[in-house]
């Protein structure tokens, strides 16, 4: 029989301790408008559970020489590179040296296996979907995803089974974040002709996972059910004594988890960065970083704008076409104004209508996924010179226009930031594909 779903105690509880009875103005969905400035809208926005203990992460600053180097080919063969590992930060910062530089968010380091913009992305959404009781959780992604990866281990960490649609064929051997995905999650192979249609796929598998008598349900439908009073809709069952252990909760998370809730995470990353012993909040920065969806960048567009700071994000395109992002951007901010700048006035959220993030090409345009030749020995030079590991179809990417951005800001009084989303866990599987160009490294530093 089916049950009827209601918010958890947990979720109505959050709800109310988000909000102070001396401000509230009732909204027809039963949810108290709160005039609140953007700052405020963030904090009350902001105060949930976590996956991260808390959003702290190191900040390095790379140093450029200007100076002749020799090397063995590559977009940094000729460019002397350093680590700063403890730059001065908030309102003191300076720079060190007369060098151009710029500083790097190793956000690459949260975790081993679910680093960067991956845990930033699952740090609201996990909570949410254990407050509603979901038993399984259904995604897909490439065969190497690092978001895949991510889910598995997050869901096991919290006895919830994670079910992988990862596109293609198996691999001879299992490595990488493909290797991750299986030991954690369980995997599952799909033609790249039934991939194609992501939703009609996913939704399928979901179906077969909760069985005759489970209950299927999205992601976004569980965010819509925690900001409202309304009900979830009562095909998705209540776990509870009268309900027998084999029925399932199974929640569809889109590829890349591109979802308005992993907005949060990102959100609270900029809230951090932007204390005033860290980057503060009246010096202009320009952010840049890779763009798989773009989720990401959107993300840190949005925070910054409704923080109210001199932030530019620049988003190194990488698996779509400008327009594709635009449209992208449009739908998350849409969504992130539906969920939660309904229940607000006066804080300023129009200001997103005219975009929050400027899409750049990377340096090297090609197919996504592809090396191209002396990019892998960059990764090695960088990595060997300053102790950041970049792969080449992600990161470097950011590195490259950082590099390039940093150089022409030198004499400004911007100052440049690279977000680095991590994935380096790819490189395994990129070694796999291209082996001719790992086989060709060699040992040493260029000086």
């Amino acid at each position: 029989m089916k049950l009827q779903r209601f918010p958890s105690k947990s979720t109505i509880s959050a709800t109310k301790h988000a909000f102070h009875s001396g401000e509230l103005l009732q909204s027809p969905q039963g949810i108290p408008k709160v005039k609140l400035t953007g700052e405020e809208l963030m904090s009350k926005l902001l105060d949930r559970r976590w996956a991260l203990p808390n959003p702290d992460t190191k900040i390095h600053q790379i140093v450029l020489s200007s100076r002749e180097v020799s090397g063995r080919g590559g977009p940094f063969s000729n460019i002397f590179q350093w680590n700063n590992i403890n730059p001065t930060l908030g309102a003191n910062m300076v720079d060190d040296n007369q060098e151009s530089s710029f500083y790097i968010v190793r956000d690459d380091l949260l975790h081993p296996l679910i680093n960067g913009n991956k845990s930033r992305k699952l740090d609201a959404l996990i909570p949410l979907v254990e407050d509603h009781l979901v038993t399984d959780m259904v995604t897909c992604g490439g065969c190497q995803s690092a978001h895949a990866a991510a889910v598995a281990v997050s869901c096991a960490e919290r006895r919830i089974k994670s079910h992988l649609l990862l596109r293609g064929e198996q691999p001879q051997i299992q490595t990488g974040y493909n290797l991750i995905s299986t030991m954690y999650g369980k995997v599952t192979y799909i033609p790249r002709s039934i991939y194609a249609s992501r939703e009609k796929m996913l939704k399928s598998h979901a179906d077969y996972v909760a069985g005759s008598s489970g209950s299927v349900i999205w992601l976004d439908d569980i965010l819509e059910a925690s900001l409202t009073k309304k009900c979830l809709n009562p095909n998705f069952l209540q776990k509870d004594v009268h309900r027998s252990d084999l029925s399932r909760n199974v929640v569809i998370v889109n590829e890349g988890a591109g979802d308005v809730i992993a907005l949060l995470g990102v959100i609270r990353l900029v809230q951090y960065l932007s204390q005033n012993h860290l980057l503060g909040k009246e010096r202009s920065f320009k952010f840049v970083l890779d763009a798989g969806t773009g989720t990401t960048a959107v993300g840190l567009g949005i925070g910054a704008l409704c923080l109210g700071l001199p932030w530019e994000v620049c988003a190194v395109m990488l698996a779509d076409t400008i327009d594709g992002y635009r449209q992208h951007e449009k739908r998350l901010i849409s969504n992130f104004k539906r969920h939660f700048g309904s229940h607000f006035i006066d804080s300023g959220l129009n200001k997103l209508d005219g975009g929050v993030v400027h899409w750049v090409e990377r340096c090297h345009p090609r197919k996504f996924g592809n090396v191209l030749e002396g990019e892998v020995e960059a990764c090695q030079h960088i990595a060997q010179n300053t102790g950041v590991l970049v792969d080449p179809v992600y990161t470097l990417a950011a590195w490259e226009v950082a590099t390039k951005v940093s150089k022409k800001e030198a004499k400004e009084d911007s100052k440049v930031v690279m977000l680095h989303t991590g994935g380096t866990l790819g490189m395994f599987g990129l070694a796999q594909r291209y082996k001719s160009y790992f086989c060709r490294l060699k040992d040493g530093i260029s000086s």
